[in-house]
């Protein structure tokens, strides 16, 4: 009786090591397709990256040019504005890390500046972020954005709808800013409206037709160009942030694997020796 009840006891713990492993087995098994899929991902951001970057330099030369003529110009935006315009860029896109939080916690630091601001969101994840504490002040919204470089035909169909807000006295762009392969920043720019532009000091000095629609035209293309460069800007930090992102995944993965092989062979002997003794013992009881 006493042979029984012990073999008894042993065939119980046997079949809980038997589901503990393969539980351990399973999530093995999880977790390998996970690292799969993150260093397929990771090899796929880092493919779009030299893209990504290509569209960024370009879009910096249409941004840097609409700069220096201003600055030439002397443009600037006024000290008070009745009506204030935020564009917040993002995409559609996570698995990038804090890319999106980041940019939505600078746009609401700056409506905590201009609280009657109007927002205006491109991408559906800062869309998201920004209805859940300022829905109020999101007047449009942009998706479909983001799965590849951005070109002006883009943003110019982005900035025509825009314009039919109104007018405004003051226009910010937010953005995530490509520092490098491993940072970024949120910034921002301004856009300036037709009569910031009329009204700069030193506009005459570019000898330009007198003509009513040139500060129109003007305000348009840089509106049009801040876009692209902010889609850009941003479309770079995204791949290169899903990059890094993919990889730190797949590296988490893998001390993971390490351990839970460690684990699955230990367990394996423990059963291995359970089933051993549970031979050896009942050999012993028939003798």
């Amino acid at each position: 009786m006493y042979s029984f009840g012990l073999n008894v006891a042993r065939t119980a713990g046997f079949s809980r090591n038997y589901a503990t492993l393969r539980e351990i087995e399973t999530r093995l098994k999880s977790i390998k397709n996970i690292e799969k899929i993150t260093n397929t991902m990771k090899v796929v951001a880092s493919t779009r990256m030299g893209r990504a970057q290509r569209a960024m330099a370009s879009s910096r030369a249409f941004r840097e040019g609409d700069s220096d003529f201003f600055a030439t110009a002397e443009t600037s935006t006024p000290e008070t504005a009745e009506k204030t315009l935020i564009i917040a860029v993002s995409s559609d896109k996570g698995l990038c890390g804090s890319i999106h939080s980041q940019i939505a916690k600078a746009t609401r630091a700056k409506l905590q500046e201009t609280p009657n601001a109007d927002v205006v969101t491109i991408g559906d994840k800062i869309k998201a972020q920004m209805l859940r504490t300022h829905s109020s002040n999101v007047v449009l919204s942009f998706n479909g954005v983001g799965k590849e470089a951005p070109t002006f035909w883009e943003a110019s169909l982005i900035a025509d709808e825009i314009r039919k807000l109104g007018d405004y006295d003051k226009i910010e762009v937010m953005y995530n800013k490509f520092v490098s392969g491993v940072a970024f920043e949120p910034s921002v720019f301004p856009s300036f409206s037709p009569i910031s532009i009329e009204e700069s000091p030193k506009l005459s000095e570019f000898e330009l037709e007198e003509d009513q629609a040139i500060p129109t035209s003007l305000s348009q293309i840089s509106l049009t160009n801040a876009i692209l460069n902010a889609m850009a800007e941003g479309y770079a930090s995204e791949i290169s942030a899903r990059r890094n992102a993919m990889d730190n995944a797949s590296k988490n993965a893998g001390e993971m694997i390490n351990k839970y092989s460690i684990l699955y062979n230990r367990t394996r002997q423990a059963v291995i020796t359970n089933e051993l003794v549970d031979i050896i013992t009942g050999a012993s009881s028939l003798d």
